[in-house]
């Protein structure tokens, strides 16, 4: 059984020594889709019968790990001078420094990574997919990545 859970959230990124446009502070409206998979529980005298997992539960996981650290925030890699900057002032409000620069291939690898371990025991994350416009996405799926 596959469950696919949709959030939102909005965020600026800057990449640290790019060569095109996205070097500039610039925002998307991401949209995180989270598929996990596993067996529904069969224990009929349980509230949660019939069910992989409630999706209150994945809500909160996401949420706690991805979504409030990360919605309207500007997102840079950790050690640049963007970083630098940003510590020297609080003009920009939330900011969140990544140890990677932050494309949305390499956000989705840490979103992987922090979801999984949330995860309770008998659900597996089987893939996410994280749209940074409504045209262009990046997608992992665990098992193109050993897990």
């Amino acid at each position: 059984m596959r469950l696919t859970k949709q959030f939102r959230f909005e965020a600026a990124h800057a990449l640290y020594n790019y060569d095109g446009p996205c070097r500039n502070v610039h925002g998307h409206s991401y949209q995180l889709f989270v598929t996990v998979k596993g067996k529904p529980n069969q224990d009929a005298e349980d509230p949660k019968y019939g069910m992989l997992i409630d999706f209150g539960v994945l809500k909160k996981i996401v949420r706690d790990l991805i979504i409030d650290p990360l919605d309207h925030s500007l997102l840079v890699r950790a050690g640049t001078p963007h970083d630098e900057m940003l510590e020297r002032t609080q003009l920009l409000g939330k900011v969140a420094a990544v140890p990677y620069q932050p494309t949305c291939e390499n956000m989705i690898h840490d979103f992987a990574r922090k979801i999984s371990a949330a995860l309770p025991p008998g659900v597996l994350l089987h893939s996410l997919r994280l749209h940074e416009t409504s045209t262009a996405y990046a997608e992992w799926y665990a098992e193109d990545n050993g897990e």
